[in-house]
């Protein structure tokens, strides 16, 4: 564990040298921020190495009377603002150096306090594989990754093992709008190498950001949703390389930390410059940003060295799978046959994802020719909700083939139907490692769009391989789910439509027996924000049929 002691203003590592208040007494009511304190702790620091581990880290904390945010100016071409004063900032320049650190705490009416120091802090930190990877030895550009899933995502920050944005992940192409596009999905980020071996960024946004909600109102939006403004980030700045300080999920392959001077920006601005790295490779970039106006937040973004066109013509499908091996058309009114559908009972602790529903036996029947999973806003087991669950493990595992489902869902902000299945030694092996393939999820939160998605050791959660595709009338008319799945690879359809592919191989855990899966969660890190009104809604299914080779 790294040795952290605080060091005082006045300890030799950090010295006072002036503060003062400022005034602005044209801009409405003025508080002016006052009894500025500034303590640093100095990663690191110990009688053996007065200036820290070589890190090059400080642990910065400012507290004043009647301050709104704090502005960190480091003196080394970086800054930071911070709404609860407590920020960390890695110095890189190799070496024990003097940088002048400047506070201002920012007050109502345009007031403002600033306190100077100076700091000392020895550095000796290099990634050269990462400085490899990212700049190309000399030159690269670097593109938002619109096209994958989970390209622009939220997730809480803290605690290790945290592996996905679960709060929010964008869909591929979700941010097509116009309005969007043209400030982020066009955005160039090119980091390169000057004379000296220091990265140089340079970042073209053609005069438009794409900034966070929270920040929309500091440049003329309307504070009420992420906006596109005139807010012209396109230029050169410096750019370095720090370990994080963070603690980074466990998934994370580097944690080495990009900073950008000047207020610099990837795309996506809120209000850090700090972009934590989890994953490199020649080609991609998955890295995530803590915003200083959320401590508790984290942003991921993920880029790619190939900019995304639009969606591609739909593939032509041609199945490889006729003879039909297994078939449910549920024409026999009544009770769900066990001897086929195991229910799941309970609500398991939210089945992994904070679902709001308890489920039982009598939320699933079959009538009228279709099977009939309805979820119903009534106090259940403790739960405000009920529903149904039904698997087939066990009764029915197959690998390889064409599954089809046709079906119609049920609409309602937080409804979260799936049709979908997980393999066969889950009970042995444990998720996501077992694997899934989701044929068809849909939520009502995002009415009219359909979701397939594979999860896998590396690619779970919001970091999921998948696709989505719009499909007017879920709700209203039944549609054809299908998903095609050969040792080679696995298509999902909607009526006959490919929207993704995934390229199968002898390692991924998709060349074994699965079984099948119904069901209709509420709520939860997917369904999301449940209404208030809702009452009841259905997934009706027509059948469900399997085919495979001769």
């Amino acid at each position: 564990m790294k040795n952290i002691i605080k060091t005082s203003l006045t300890a030799l590592s950090l010295v006072f040298f002036s503060a003062c208040s400022n005034d602005d007494y044209d801009i409405g009511d003025i508080t002016t921020p006052s009894n500025l304190n500034v303590t640093a702790e100095i990663v690191g620091q110990s009688e053996e190495m007065p200036h820290g581990d070589g890190s090059g880290t400080v642990n910065f904390s400012a507290s004043a009377d009647n301050a709104m945010t704090y502005k960190f100016i480091y003196g080394d071409g970086f800054e930071e603002v911070s709404a609860s004063g407590e920020t960390s900032h890695s110095f890189n320049e190799n070496g024990v150096n003097d940088y002048t650190v400047t506070v201002i705490a920012s007050g109502t009416g345009g007031a403002s306090s600033n306190m100077t120091t100076t700091v000392t802090v020895f550095s000796d930190f290099n990634d050269p594989e990462t400085k490899e990877l990212l700049t190309g030895g000399s030159s690269k550009t670097w593109y938002v990754a619109a096209s994958q899933p989970a390209h622009l995502g939220v997730g809480p920050s803290a605690g290790e093992g945290f592996t996905s944005p679960i709060y929010y992940a964008a869909a591929p192409f979700e941010k097509a709008a116009a309005e969007v596009s043209s400030c982020f999905y066009t955005d160039e980020l090119n980091f390169s190498l000057n004379e000296n071996d220091n990265i140089v960024y340079n970042y073209n946004n053609n005069g438009l950001t794409f900034i966070n909600v929270d920040f929309t109102g500091d440049f003329g939006g309307d504070g009420s949703e992420d906006q596109c403004l005139e807010f012209d980030r396109t230029g050169e700045f410096n750019a370095s390389l720090s370990p994080s300080t963070s603690g980074l999920p466990e998934d994370a392959t580097t944690g080495t930390v990009i900073n950008i001077s000047g207020g610099g920006t990837m795309s996506y601005y809120v209000g850090s410059s700090s972009y934590e790295i989890l994953e490199i490779t020649p080609t991609t970039m998955h890295v995530r940003v803590i915003p200083g106006s959320n401590p508790e937040l984290a942003w991921y973004l993920k880029f790619t060295t190939s900019q995304d066109e639009e969606e591609e013509e739909p593939e032509e499908f041609q199945t490889d799978y006729e003879n039909l091996v297994w078939e449910q058309d549920f024409d026999n009114d009544g009770p769900v046959d066990t001897s086929i559908w195991n229910f799941e009972i309970g609500n398991n602790n939210g089945w992994g994802n904070q679902e709001s529903q308890y489920y039982t036996e009598e939320n699933a029947v079959i009538e009228d020719g279709n099977l009939v999973i309805t979820a119903k806003a009534e106090e259940t087991s403790g739960f405000d909700y009920s529903s149904s669950r039904i698997t087939t493990k066990d009764n029915f595992e197959f690998q390889y083939g064409r599954i089809e489902a046709r079906a119609k869902l049920p609409e309602g902000a937080g409804t979260w139907p799936a049709i979908w299945l997980l393999g066969s030694d889950f009970d042995e092996v444990g998720w996501p490692e077992t694997g899934e393939i989701d044929i068809m999820e849909h939520v009502g939160n995002q009415q009219d769009e359909i979701h397939g998605t594979l999860h896998y050791p590396g690619r779970s959660g919001g970091n999921a391989d998948g696709g989505s595709i719009e499909v007017p009338g879920v709700s209203d008319e039944f549609h054809t789910y299908t998903v095609e799945w050969s040792p080679e690879r696995i298509l999902f359809l909607v009526d006959g439509e490919v929207y993704h592919t995934y390229e199968n191989n002898p390692d991924s855990p998709f060349n074994k027996d699965f079984f099948i899966i119904l069901n209709v969660a509420m709520g939860g890190t997917f369904g999301g924000e449940i209404d208030p009104a809702f009452e009841e809604s259905s997934m009706e299914i027509d059948y469900i049929r399997v085919y495979q080779e001769e």
